[in-house]
């Protein structure tokens, strides 16, 4: 018999299958270029400037907060610079208050010392003039009794009344000068 040629085919060979999957192919090949390619790289763009856009907005954002913070920064120094120049006009401020209400009182109480002093003044000018009259009419009387006649005679009276005061407050002012020392007052009559 003869020999027989195997059925093997060839693959070197195309055969029509792979001349329609090849075709098919290219058809599909050329749909994805034509319509899908084009749509994602649209998709891809219209992200990449989303992305974009979303890093201008972010650097947008820092610079915006950057010159917010600046500005709060430079409110808070002026409030602080405000404040402390506040603290110090009122700190003036009561100073000179402090210094009015001092003056104010010291001028009350010189009015005050120089009242009671001008009282006591006067006081003590009734107080003497009292004593006068009362150490008088004792002078008058001890003076009649001691010398055993009376001294009705006014100006008599008067003179050793005067006499008595005399020595008296000379009596006063030596005893404070020479460290309270006794002398004795003569009582007399003319």
């Amino acid at each position: 018999m003869p020999p027989t040629v195997s059925a093997t085919p060839n693959f070197l060979i195309p055969n029509a299958t792979f001349i329609v999957e090849l075709v098919i192919f290219l058809v599909i090949l050329g749909a994805i270029a034509k319509w899908i390619v084009p749509w994602v790289n649209e998709q891809l763009a219209a992200r990449q400037e989303a992305i974009r856009q979303q890093f201008q907005e972010a650097e947008d954002a820092r610079a915006k907060l950057q010159a917010a913070e600046a500005e709060y920064r430079e409110q808070i120094a002026a409030a602080r610079a405000d404040a402390a120049r506040q603290r110090e006009e009122a700190h003036e401020q009561g100073q000179r208050i402090i210094a009015d209400l001092r003056a104010q009182a010291q001028a009350e109480a010189d009015r005050i010392t120089k009242a009671a002093q001008a009282q006591i003044e006067a006081e003590r000018a009734r107080t003497v003039a009292a004593l006068r009259a009362e150490v008088g009419t004792l002078a008058v009387e001890l003076a009649g009794r001691i010398v055993g006649e009376s001294l009705s005679d006014e100006a008599r009276q008067r003179r050793v009344v005067e006499r008595f005061l005399t020595d008296l407050e000379s009596r006063d002012s030596g005893t404070s000068e020479h460290g309270g020392s006794d002398s004795k007052i003569p009582v007399g009559a003319e």
